[in-house]
């Protein structure tokens, strides 16, 4: 099975100087986890995901529309091309640990999208479907924790405080039965 029969085509893309309040919105609009990152040629350059957002803005205090997606963007980019086969791109996930690749031309250009989500799909319809199962529910469990295992690097404690004038948020203990907080 080759990726142009699974994936997305329909794919928004941001700049590298957008801001990631662009991103956001986009990954909001189209309910996804990530977003594409192309110059002007359409070339992708990087990938920006819902966390790489939240930790940036966590990580440098900023609003979202004060960061630029270059800043907070993974990179280099692994992707993929159109003619791959669906296990050159099942491996790519695993080695690199990512749910999601760009497609792109030989030219690096922007088509598409393929992720584990994609490939997850396709299994259900092959099971349910008389077709012939091309991709296993194992498969995509194995896939699943492979990208899912913790990255061996350290991480160490940033140090963060509130802005001037913003309270820090202390958590009320929880309720019990019958009780209400004054």
């Amino acid at each position: 099975m080759k990726i142009w029969e699974l994936m997305e085509r329909d794919v928004a893309s941001c700049a590298p100087t957008d801001s990631v309040n662009v991103a956001a919105r986009i990954m909001w609009e189209r309910d996804c986890g990530c977003v594409p990152v192309a110059d002007r040629n359409n070339v992708v350059v990087g990938m920006v995901t819902d966390r790489d957002i939240c930790m940036g803005s966590y990580i440098q205090g900023r609003s979202l529309h004060l960061i630029q997606v270059q800043d907070v963007m993974g990179s280099p980019v692994v992707s993929c091309e159109p003619e791959d086969d669906l296990v050159t791109v099942e491996k790519l996930m695993r080695d690199n640990r990512i749910r999601r690749l760009p497609v792109c031309d030989a030219d690096g250009k922007l088509v598409g999208l393929i992720s584990l989500t994609d490939i997850a799909l396709e299994s259900e319809r092959e099971r349910r479907s008389s077709k012939e199962r091309l991709i296993r529910s194992t498969e995509v469990a194995d896939i699943l924790g492979a990208v899912s295992q913790p990255r061996p690097h350290a991480v160490a404690p940033i140090p963060f405080a509130p802005e001037p004038g913003e309270m820090e948020f202390t958590p009320k203990p929880p309720i019990k039965r019958g009780q209400t907080y004054r």
